[in-house]
């Protein structure tokens, strides 16, 4: 089991923005062996591109259409030559950082149908 974060206030926690998003177009980043580069709706009208480190859990064309939720107010960065505006959020069995263990990787989404743009709380 992964060691607990340090606690944060509700002040904290509420300037994260989570959002459901429909994942519009992925494919593998260029550029990195472990990540997808995923287009997303997030309700605002324009596309969203995001970067995630699934590549070894899913299949691009898998996930075309899957409504998942992401961190919509993250600061943008470059990830190996690709901007990803934002994050999706996803659980694991295993930490990432330990290479002995077999990991699987789940992406969050919700258990009905939502319109892309709906706030998470």
């Amino acid at each position: 089991m992964a060691e607990a974060k340090p606690q944060i206030t509700f002040d904290d926690f509420a300037k994260v923005d989570l959002r459901v998003a429909t994942i519009l177009e992925c494919e593998p980043h260029p550029n990195a062996d472990r990540l997808l580069k995923i287009q997303v709706d997030d309700g605002s009208g324009t596309p969203r591109q995001i970067c995630a480190g699934v590549r070894a859990f899913y299949e691009p064309a898998d996930l075309v259409g899957k409504k998942i939720v992401i961190v919509a107010n993250l600061a943008p960065r470059k990830i190996r030559g690709e901007e990803s505006n934002g994050m999706l959020l996803a659980a694991s069995d295993a930490p990432k950082d330990d290479p002995e263990a077999e990991r699987n990787v789940v992406l969050l989404t919700p258990m009905s149908e939502i319109e892309a743009g709906a706030i998470v709380s």
